[in-house]
């Protein structure tokens, strides 16, 4: 009779080095001034305090200067498009707004809170977001899946005089704007003649897209798992619609595969595969954008047989397109300036501001700066609060 197996234990948790990390959250409030006596805490609480509240309810601008609104940005999610993870739920969620946070402090100073919202519908988290609001000088939109994160973030947009941003759209947008700038700069292409094919039709795959088109390029055409997006094409959701307006003045049908014979790039932000064979039919100049995580459409190795510029979304391969390069610096920007909004026009002067980083030190492997240039921050800053001013949406 064979002896039964010994029972073992699981393994402990704290055997990923993550998990300690993680421990207890990565977050913490500390106060800016000293209690130290009576004196202290009656002005830093009552009487004192009541003085303040009551010159701010008489003016209320006072509160951007007496209380943190100004400084502080609220991280919102419902937690239904987390990273590669999916619909994992709020709870699920708060560790990478924790990150988020943790990030927006060490990249460009902005405090932040990241805040977990336990409903989905697009009326409730409107709602709580307008109701909440008087709390923050802005709010930064994260993993909220498509296609309800664009009226999400319209809906704020037009309700809110604070900046709001989805940074799944326009983080992403913005870095691959100013990787792709330079790009052509180093394949000796203008912007205005190369023809893109964007795979993925969602938040960030319709963002990139609409930037793309700001910016000037030639032509652009966008996939779904359906297939190229084109007017007149059955089934498309109001944001497909408008998108197939202003984009494909090639009037391609067919396949994303398709699509790429002759093309100059092309942006991947679907998750799905593009295989070799379809690479090696784009134009000699071929520029690859495979940003999908953990796994790129085509593997960067591959892609560099057909290509003569690659990126990914990975940090362990060279011109990382990173949503950090682009999010601490608009928010520390409109923030510093008092925006009510960020204008497209700031998300372009963003891009500019990081294409110019790399300058002459511009080659295939550099083509947008790294997370840790310490100029990256105050260049985005001062780029967005610039250009704040300039369109006048900035209150100081």
């Amino acid at each position: 009779m064979a002896a039964e197996p010994i029972p073992t234990e699981p393994p402990s948790l704290d055997d990923d080095p993550a998990f300690p990390l993680h421990r207890g959250g990565k977050l913490e409030m500390r106060s800016t001034i000293p209690v130290r006596n009576k004196d202290d805490l009656s002005l830093a609480y009552t009487p004192g305090v009541a003085r303040v509240c009551t010159a701010i309810a008489d003016n209320p601008e006072l509160a951007y200067e007496y209380t943190w609104t100004s400084k502080v940005v609220a991280v919102v999610t419902d937690g239904t498009a987390v990273l590669g993870l999916g619909d994992i739920g709020p709870a699920a969620s708060m560790p990478v707004m924790e990150g988020k946070s943790l990030l927006f402090k060490e990249f460009a100073d902005v405090d932040s809170v990241p805040i977990a919202l336990n409903c989905t519908g697009v009326d409730e988290i409107v709602d709580t977001v307008i109701r909440m609001a008087p709390s923050f000088g802005g709010i930064n939109l994260e993993d909220i899946s498509a296609p309800r994160c664009f009226e999400i973030e319209d809906r704020l947009r037009a309700a809110l005089d604070i900046p709001v941003f989805h940074d799944d759209q326009h983080g992403t947008a913005i870095v691959a704007l100013a990787a792709l700038s330079n790009a052509a700069r180093f394949v000796g292409k203008p912007l205005s003649e190369l023809r893109a094919v964007v795979a993925g039709a969602g938040a960030s795959g319709i963002a990139v897209s609409q930037i793309l088109i700001e910016a000037g390029i030639g032509d652009i055409a966008l996939s779904d798992s359906k297939g190229i997006i084109h007017e007149g094409r059955d089934g498309l959701n109001p944001v497909k619609e408008r998108i197939a307006a202003i984009t494909n003045r090639s009037h391609l049908k067919g396949s994303t595969e398709e699509a790429l014979r002759g093309a100059d790039v092309f942006i991947g932000l679907s998750g799905s595969t593009v295989h070799e064979s379809c690479v090696a039919t784009m134009s000699d100049s071929a520029i690859v954008f495979a940003l999908s995580n953990p796994t790129p459409e085509v593997h960067p190795e591959v892609a560099r047989r057909h290509a003569k510029v690659v990126a990914t979304g990975r940090s362990d391969f060279p011109n990382q397109i990173n949503n950090v390069l682009a999010f601490p610096g608009i928010f520390r920007g409109a923030l510093d300036v008092r925006a009510h909004t960020i204008t497209e026009g700031m998300k372009l002067a963003a891009a500019n501001a990081l294409a110019g980083i790399v300058g002459d030190d511009l080659t295939a492997d550099y083509v947008i700066p790294g997370p840790f240039d310490d100029r990256v921050a105050p260049a985005v800053t001062a780029a967005v609060a610039a250009k704040a001013r300039e369109e006048g949406v900035a209150r100081v």
